[in-house]
């Protein structure tokens, strides 16, 4: 992590912890706190094919069983590593799960 990334992430802690504790005081209500507590989470990043390609490989996976781990299709799995789609939504938070927690922290 960057310099100026330590720094935002150590902005954003302090924000929420504040926020945490004026909702906790009832100086802000639930929706407020839950407007706060979305700006704190960071982006999930995005997956190009040969990042998808090196992340399938280090789990020494097939194509099939990578996707049924995202719960997805080997057919969509493979458009990805060719570069034709690209994953969104729930499959890049599922991606970012598994490079950052590994394959442990999806099959529990």
């Amino acid at each position: 992590m960057g310099k100026s990334s330590q720094v935002e992430n150590d902005l954003l802690q302090a924000i929420h912890e504040t926020a945490n504790d004026l909702y906790s005081a009832g100086f802000i209500d639930k929706k407020r706190m839950h407007k706060y507590e979305a700006l704190c989470l960071e982006a999930v990043p995005s997956y190009d094919a040969s990042q998808i390609r090196a992340l399938r490989d280090r789990y020494k996976l097939s194509q099939s069983v990578f996707a049924s781990l995202l719960n997805t299709s080997p057919s969509t799995v493979k458009k990805w590593e060719i570069g034709e789609k690209h994953p969104s939504g729930p499959s890049r938070k599922l991606l970012n799960i598994l490079e950052h927690k590994g394959i442990e922290a999806l099959i529990q």
